[in-house]
């Protein structure tokens, strides 16, 4: 009788939501402005294709995206979307990460996300756990429908607060065969408890959110973030990391959020409210997270692992059951490595592209 139930219910809900279809254009589609110069922080492969490109997510957004193919190939190939850092473009990491893999045999797409770079959404300089983690599942739909791709054989790769994001989308979207977190942050976990979980406290996130909510009707186009400038003598050592990236010829970008100045202060708020890795324990497929040794941000990809495999870990204040498939989940620490380490490669050549290229063709085949 339940099941009878349920399939009326079903059957109900699926006409009425035919009935309603939009049949008018998207009002929220905005006429973008692409350079099509090239102007990344890193050259062009001799041994790749490049072209920008665009695709709707379901929030009616457009994003805009740039397609890496291996030259004189032929037949369909496996595929791999990446993101990040937060903030962060595609003309930086994820486009770097994105032309490598190229180079290793793979279709790679590396895009802006929503209200960021090229990409559509107004405000500017806005997130959401919802929305970003659609973004990466919009990817995935462009994807699929190129010729050239094996619609079966689909991966993602998330760097820094994108890392977060992609575990998410992974949890949400089983098209998704195999995913990387590269240098991950929990953005969830941080906006709500702050760094090492120093703010996890009522009071402190009460304070926060009266702050926030004081913000909307005063400013609520203030900005806050980005990387810090001048930096200070006695700034943490992660902070000039950041600034050796994100303000130094080796990644500043005019258009990235993390090389200017960040985001809207009430642009991330979404965030606090969150914890968007509940359900990376049930992930069936692939994952590789990959940390570095010295990276401040370690504990993150670590406590990700560990509740992705065994249903609790610490900073986890929930409970869940073992993951049904442990067998294909892997922890890679690089030695020596700091967080911007795998931004780029810095000076040791840190990112280990021999074991993604490793890991995608065994796990998107």
């Amino acid at each position: 009788m339940k099941n009878e139930l349920f399939a009326i219910l079903a059957t109900g809900m699926l006409a009425t939501c035919n009935s309603n279809r939009q049949t008018t254009e998207n009002d929220m589609k905005q006429e973008l402005t692409l350079t099509q110069a090239w102007d990344k922080v890193f050259p062009l492969s001799e041994k790749v294709n490049h072209k920008k490109v665009t695709f709707e997510t379901q929030y009616g957004l457009t994003l805009v995206a740039d397609l890496y193919t291996p030259k004189d190939t032929e037949g369909k190939m496996a595929a791999i979307a990446v993101s990040g850092p937060f903030g962060a473009i595609k003309e930086q990491s994820s486009g770097l990460y994105a032309m490598r893999m190229a180079e290793r045999g793979f279709v790679t797409l590396a895009f802006d996300p929503s209200f960021t770079g090229e990409s559509s959404g107004a405000p500017r300089r806005t997130a959401s756990p919802d929305i970003n983690t659609e973004d990466f599942m919009a990817a995935v739909d462009y994807l699929s429908k190129l010729e050239k791709v094996d619609a079966e054989k689909i991966g993602i790769i998330g760097i820094c607060g994108w890392g977060g994001i992609a575990l998410n989308a992974a949890a949400a979207d089983p098209r998704i065969k195999a995913t990387v977190a590269s240098t991950m942050y929990d953005m969830t976990r941080v906006s709500g408890n702050g760094y090492f979980d120093s703010e996890d406290k009522e009071e402190l996130r009460y304070t926060a959110r009266e702050t926030i909510a004081k913000q909307r009707l005063t400013d609520p186009m203030a900005m806050a973030g980005g990387v810090v400038n001048p930096l200070l003598d006695d700034a943490p050592q992660f902070v000039k990391d950041y600034y050796d990236y994100y303000k130094t010829p080796r990644g500043y970008h005019a258009r990235s959020g993390n090389s200017n100045d960040g985001w809207r202060t009430i642009g991330t708020i979404g965030y606090s409210n969150a914890r968007f890795l509940y359900y990376i324990n049930e992930i069936r497929s692939a994952v590789l997270v990959v940390h570095g040794e010295k990276a401040h941000s370690r504990y993150f990809g670590e406590a990700a692992y560990k509740y992705m495999v065994e249903g609790r870990a610490e900073g986890y204040k929930f409970v869940g059951a073992p993951n049904p498939n442990p067998e294909n989940k892997q922890l890679l620490i690089i030695p020596n490595a700091s967080h911007c380490d795998l931004y780029d490669g810095g000076k040791g050549n840190y990112i280990p592209f021999d074991k993604l290229e490793v890991f995608f063709r065994e796990n998107l085949k």
